[in-house]
C-alpha cells in the first residue's frame, strides 16, 4: 500500500510515446505526494524510469493492483513485475467540488480519473487527465472528459516519485 504525504512537491510529466520515457521537471510545491512502501516500492521505482508496471504473481500469473505481500488468487508469496504498454481508457471520473486542499483549490475545476488499463481490464489506476507533458491538472476542460476515451500515460515528478497522469490518445 502507499501513503500520501501532504508535504511539498515537484511535478514533472514524460511524452505519452512509450512507458520508457523520462519524466522531465516542472514546479509546484504544493500538491500531494505519494509515500512508498515495501510491497509498493518497485511500482514507483519503474515509474521513475518511465515503465509503468503492475504486480503479477510468479505462481498463477496474475495482475494484481494495489502491490500487496501475497497473491489474493492462489495465496501465494512469489512476485514479479509486468510491463504494461500505458495505454487505457477513463472508467470514473469526478470533478472534486469544494477542492479539500488550498493547493487543489488554486487548480480547480481539477478532475481525477479511474484508467483501467488496456493490458488488464480488472486493474485501475488512479490519476488525472492532463493536455500534455508538464500541464497542470486543470489543463483539460471538462468537457473533453468521457467515460471510456482512450489514454496513455505520462509520468509527474511529485516530491521525488515519478506517478502516472494520464493525456488522451486523441487530443
Amino acid at each position: 500500500m502507499t501513503t500520501i504525504n501532504a508535504t511539498s512537491t515537484t511535478n514533472a510529466t514524460s511524452t505519452p510515446s512509450a512507458t520508457h520515457a523520462t519524466p522531465a521537471t516542472t514546479s509546484d510545491e504544493s500538491l500531494l505526494s505519494p509515500v512508498p512502501d515495501d510491497d509498493g516500492a518497485p511500482f514507483w521505482e519503474y515509474a521513475a524510469r518511465g515503465e509503468l508496471r503492475i504486480q503479477s504473481c510468479a505462481d498463477c500469473g496474475e495482475l494484481r493492483f494495489p502491490p500487496r505481500p501475497c497473491c489474493p488468487h492462489c495465496h501465494s508469496f512469489a512476485s514479479g513485475w509486468r510491463e504494461m504498454s500505458g495505454r487505457g481508457k477513463v472508467w470514473s471520473y469526478v470533478f472534486p467540488h469544494p477542492p479539500l486542499l488550498p493547493a487543489y483549490a488554486e487548480q480547480a475545476p481539477y478532475n481525477a480519473i479511474v484508467v483501467e488499463l488496456a493490458d488488464a481490464p480488472r486493474i485501475r489506476l488512479v490519476g488525472n487527465l492532463v493536455s500534455g507533458a508538464g500541464e497542470a491538472l486543470n489543463s483539460v476542460p471538462p468537457e473533453r472528459i468521457r467515460i471510456g476515451a482512450r489514454v496513455q500515460v505520462v509520468f509527474a515528478e511529485v516530491n521525488g516519485v515519478a506517478v502516472p497522469r494520464w493525456v488522451l490518445e486523441r487530443p
